[in-house]
């Protein structure tokens, strides 16, 4: 079954409500993070893909990363509850929950503005180029496995 697309309107919209339904003491269903610091882990990856974090350098993880972890992160198979995470995406100390969500509302709608052409091809410093579709599952599945994860 495929994911819903983050370049079609009705994703972003949805992304958006679920996003509005979270507050700064809701509480996750499992995993370690406040509601805070799990938008700011969801921010990374966008982070990632708008050149703000530096690319990894060592070619044995990227090696690693980009035929081990990407068919998972790209596929459209949802995410197992407390599935391990990469370093550069754990957060810890508090974080500003309006900030991070701020943040992420501006990439979703970035995202979806910018669209398929922007993303189809585009180099994720971790797995390499990927498709546009790749780009949409991975954004898509993992914002939706934190926001079930705080049952919005």
């Amino acid at each position: 079954m495929a994911l819903p697309s983050v370049f079609n309107n009705q994703t972003t919209q949805e992304c958006l409500t679920r996003l509005e339904n979270l507050t700064p003491s809701t509480t996750p269903k499992w995993g370690k993070m406040d509601v805070a610091q799990m938008l700011a882990h969801v921010n990374v990856a966008y982070d990632s893909a708008y050149g703000k974090i530096a690319p990894i350098k060592n070619p044995i993880k990227k090696f690693i990363l980009k035929f081990l972890v990407k068919p998972i992160v790209v596929s459209e198979k949802v995410y197992k509850k407390n599935s391990p995470t990469g370093p550069e995406f754990i957060i810890t100390g508090t974080r500003d929950f309006e900030k991070e969500k701020t943040i992420l509302i501006n990439y979703i709608k970035d995202t979806e503005q910018k669209g398929i052409a922007y993303f189809e091809g585009k180099e994720n410093l971790a797995f390499g180029k990927m498709t546009s579709q790749e780009w949409s599952n991975q954004f898509y599945k993992h914002f939706d496995h934190h926001f079930t994860q705080f049952g919005v």
